[in-house]
């Protein structure tokens, strides 16, 4: 006999009352006020409604300690913070939602301090920068020391108690509502207290926003909050929503150790105190984090966690020790005032003894999968936060990222229902097997997944987890509708999808690590895991990870700027573009598939080369077993150099021969013209610059080639800085009036101006441009705007050449002092340097 099935909707009384509203959010932490908040400035008559399962300053968020991961030091770049998560995540990191992230971050941190929130800030008032665990420079915010998530509640709460956001406190959210075609039109919710909403009602709306937060409460001992019970990913299976690689929860490694015993919601030892200095001892006193990872106590946290878990077994201890000693108690008192009264409220004074630490459930990397404007599966149900995945934790979260992707995902879903306005549709009865179990089961529940769904996994514990959790299902009595019993029975249907997911991972990838599986397999594991609950149960689907390339490929891809899942995509299109529905016909007529061979990729001009990897990536996409380059991007070959040797079966390397070379080229064409340009100009003190005179998809390859050839960038889009040109001029009026217009409205945002008159050059200088263009200038003229900058201007000011430049006026033009030459015919009109594919023997 079966166990019971998992309900698809929680046995509940038919809706009392009925709530109208244009957007509900479920939750008020970081992710759903922003998603309030932004979306009644873009539509101020809409009604929102905010639903909460406790006050509205409760949650995940005020816990927050460590900080907002963003770069905002001039010496930090976006690219070093996508390395660093990518990193963190091995190999399971969505690219462009990462990029998404660390480029609209620190404009939404911008916009959060526009909102009232107030970060810790240097003497001289710039903001004070930390630094944790993954992190390679210092770009994490903080507020009051280590209470940076009670500051952000605090702005937000004040911002959404003044202006006219609906909220419905002490509410747990119950199911979705949805109309006859499936879409989500609103929710149930039992609202705890006294009044005309109380006990069960509905909320109709035309979109609906999950920000929950996370599910630690699955475990027996968690950072999170009472309330954490994964009421959102619980609603998101029984809806029928894809909930992906639920089974990477994140154990946070230092968590202050109670005793024997304890359970529920622990304090929590920010990562920021390690980021500060100090160390991880066992109780010998050895500092074991060195020599397991290059950043020793500052690795990503599954490796501290993992460590921390080892030598934890090896000793037979229960806990190993922090050691912040040496900070001094003002620094304790000032930089970490909370983590400092937690330990001293548990009779531990941090600066005379080490805090006893252990991990303990923290944050979950996975959730209900939604795309770059946290749309899920189902139309009009968004979801944003820790009840999400948007891939851009992967398989392990970068510290401090998780309330900067609340931020920023938030704004993108409020402005999707802007742009989108979901029309309204009839909600209509739900005809789904119901079902509770009993809530004396909970505690069960949670150490049957403490014991075996933890830090360490294994085919044994796991399937007794699972045993365990199906037997949890049986009731002999029956169960009323409460809120005890709906949160358990989230916390079961959670805790099942988890436990499977888990024992169909037959790997070890960051947060999550099989003692019987215990190497990384990106052969066979480089994937997510979807997961739907249907009448029949859980099912369970494998998704191959969208960065289809190797990872060695896509990590040398991410180290030269540009982004491997963008290049797959690439190459995807331009392969079928040229195979079509048959393929390659003449492969196929005249080659045996079992047919094997080697093939050198040869020079036949002398040039400078760019784009191996690209290549490389297009011939083990078809096949190639073995690619072996003898040559680098950005050096000069001659012809007849072998610049790569493959090995695989011929049909693959010819079918994959005219993507490949075409690609490779054309980037070193570009960097082959970049190079003579450079070397006409050598020793001037100028440098040769691009344009965004480029072809269609392939911007960031052929400036990456630019880069090859020793030129450098300017601007990739129309959104990286401003470019004042003529007709921006005429439109406003006046050179003058162009620049005040986009101060104005892009405050942060560098400005270039375009003059083609030298007499335009001191009204831009007086308005404090950073880079002036000179526009087809004579070599005369243009050595007298560099005299003209050189007397007047206070700050540094650039110049650019540009327009009419020729390789034969290069070296005059360079001569004057200019800063750069911009060639817009380096990606607009290279010539293609010949490379070819010749098959041995």
């Amino acid at each position: 006999m079966s166990a019971p099935a998992i309900p698809l909707r929680l046995t509940a009384p038919d809706p009392g009352w009925t709530v109208d509203a244009d957007v509900v959010v479920v939750g008020s932490g970081v992710a759903g006020l922003t998603v309030a908040l932004r979306y009644a400035e873009l539509e101020p008559a809409a009604k929102v409604l905010v639903v909460t399962k406790d006050g509205l300053s409760s949650g995940s968020t005020r816990w927050a300690q460590g900080g907002i991961a963003a770069v905002l030091d001039p010496h930090d770049t976006p690219e070093e913070h996508l390395n660093d998560t990518l990193v963190a995540g091995v190999g399971l990191c969505d690219v462009r939602a990462v990029r998404t992230l660390v480029t609209d971050g620190p404009g939404a941190l911008r916009r959060l301090m526009a909102r009232g929130a107030r970060f810790d800030r240097t003497g001289d008032g710039e903001l004070q920068l930390g630094r944790e665990g993954g992190h390679r420079r210092r770009r994490i915010v903080h507020a009051g020391g280590d209470a940076t998530g009670a500051e952000v509640q605090r702005a937000l709460v004040e911002a959404v108690r003044a202006g006219s956001i609906e909220v419905i406190e002490h509410a747990l959210v119950l199911d979705l509502i949805k109309d006859a075609q499936g879409r989500a039109r609103g929710v149930t919710l039992h609202v705890m207290g006294e009044g005309a909403r109380d006990g069960v009602g509905a909320v109709h709306a035309r979109a609906v926003v999950l920000a929950t937060g996370g599910m630690g409460q699955v475990y027996a001992v968690t950072t999170n909050p009472v309330v954490s019970t994964a009421d959102g990913v619980a609603l998101a299976l029984r809806a029928g929503a894809v909930v992906r690689d639920i089974e990477f929860v994140q154990f946070h490694p230092t968590v202050l150790w109670l005793g024997a015993g304890s359970t529920g919601q622990q304090p929590l030892i920010s990562e920021a105190v390690r980021g500060e200095g100090a160390f991880l001892i066992d109780h010998e006193g050895e500092r074991f984090m060195t020599g397991v990872h290059e950043m020793a106590d500052l690795a990503p946290r599954d490796v501290v966690t993992k460590a921390i878990t080892r030598r934890m077994r090896e000793t037979g201890r229960e806990h190993v020790y922090l050691d912040g000693r040496h900070f001094g108690r003002e620094m304790w008192e000032t930089r970490f005032p909370t983590i400092y009264a937690a330990c001293r409220e548990h009779g531990i004074d941090p600066v005379t003894e080490p805090i006893p630490v252990a991990p303990a459930a923290h944050y979950a990397s996975g959730g209900v999968r939604t795309d770059l404007r946290g749309r899920t599966s189902i139309d009009g149900l968004y979801a944003c936060g820790e009840v999400s995945c948007t891939g851009v934790h992967g398989a392990n979260r970068l510290a401090s990222n998780s309330l900067l992707e609340g931020l920023v995902f938030a704004e993108r879903i409020a402005e999707d229902i802007h742009a989108v306005r979901p029309s309204p549709g009839d909600p209509v009865p739900a005809s789904a097997q119901e079902g509770l179990v009993d809530p004396r089961v909970r505690s069960r529940v949670q150490a049957h997944m403490s014991a075996g769904a933890s830090v360490l996994r294994s085919r044994e514990s796991l399937m007794q987890t699972a045993r365990a959790l199906r037997d949890a299902r049986w009731t002999p009595v029956a169960v009323p509708p409460r809120t005890e019993s709906w949160e358990a029975t989230n916390l079961l249907t959670v805790a099942t999808a988890l436990t499977g997911a888990a024992a169909a991972r037959l790997e070890t990838r960051g947060s999550h690590w099989r003692e019987d599986h215990d190497v990384r397999d990106d052969n066979e594991w480089l994937g997510h895991l979807d997961v739907t609950l249907t009448e029949e149960g859980l099912r369970m689907t494998y998704t191959p990870h969208e960065d289809t390339m190797p990872a060695r490929l896509a990590q040398e891809l991410t180290a030269a700027g540009l982004d491997p899942a963008e290049v797959d995509a690439l190459i995807a299109r331009a392969l079928e573009e040229d195979l079509q529905e048959a393929g390659d016909v003449t492969s196929l007529a005249t080659i045996p598939a079992e047919q094997r061979a080697v093939a050198d990729v040869v020079a036949r001009k002398d040039g400078v080369v760019a784009g191996l990897a690209v290549a490389e990536a297009v011939f083990v996409r078809l096949g190639a077993a073995r690619a072996e380059r003898t040559a680098k991007d950005g050096e000069r070959v001659r012809a007849g150099d072998v610049l790569m040797t493959l090995e695989g079966p011929v049909r693959g390397l010819l079918t994959a021969e005219r993507t490949a070379l075409n690609l490779l080229t054309h980037l070193s064409g570009v960097a082959t013209l970049t190079g003579r340009w450079v070397e006409e100009i050598n020793g001037t003190g100028a440098r040769v610059r691009d344009s965004r005179k480029t072809l269609p998809g392939l911007r960031a390859l052929e400036k990456y080639a630019v880069r090859c050839g020793g030129g450098v960038n300017h601007r990739m889009s129309l959104s990286d800085a401003a470019l004042i040109k003529d007709n921006h001029v005429v439109a406003a009026g006046g050179v003058a009036e162009a620049f005040r217009a986009v101060r104005e409205r892009y405050p942060d945002l560098p400005i270039e101006v375009e003059i083609d008159r030298l007499d335009q050059l001191d009204p831009v200088l007086d308005e404090g441009a950073e880079l002036i263009l000179l526009d087809n200038f004579t070599v005369e003229d243009t050595a007298r705007a560099v005299q003209v900058v050189k007397n007047r201007a206070k700050n540094r000011v650039a110049l650019e050449a540009s327009g009419g430049l020729t390789l034969e006026s290069a070296r005059d033009v360079a001569d004057t002092g200019v800063d750069y030459l911009a060639v817009g015919a380096l990606t607009h009109s290279a010539p293609a340097l010949d490379i070819a594919l010749d098959l041995r023997g």
